[in-house]
């Protein structure tokens, strides 16, 4: 059964860095791409980046430039550097495995001075 599992939210000054960090297991991490999606309160649930099994990316345009998504197939893992943030980036951020359409529970990201 996969799971997934996010670590390193918390609280950041405007401008600030946070990493987050996806854990995969029960599954053949390296054939299958990972999304990270957010969801702020009062709002839908929004791709913010993803990552294809090859290694290409894509960004939500309120992200480009400030967030990098990387995978490390040996140790299963998925991770968003988040770069420059801004009190509009504040959400609950997950990860997510679209062809098993499985969900980690969420890590609270809170962009506030």
């Amino acid at each position: 059964q996969v799971q997934l599992e996010e670590s390193g939210g918390g609280l950041v000054q405007p401008g600030g860095s946070l990493r987050l960090s996806c854990t995969v297991s029960g599954t053949i991490f390296t054939r299958y791409t990972i999304d990270w999606h957010r969801q702020a309160p009062g709002k839908q649930r929004e791709l913010v980046a993803q990552i294809t099994s090859s290694g290409t990316t894509m960004y939500a345009d309120s992200v480009k430039g400030r967030f990098t998504i990387s995978r490390d197939n040996a140790n299963k893992m998925v991770s968003l550097q988040m770069n420059s943030l801004e009190p509009e980036d504040t959400a609950v951020y997950y990860c997510y495995c679209p062809l098993y359409n499985r969900w980690g529970q969420g890590t609270q990201v809170t962009v506030s001075s």
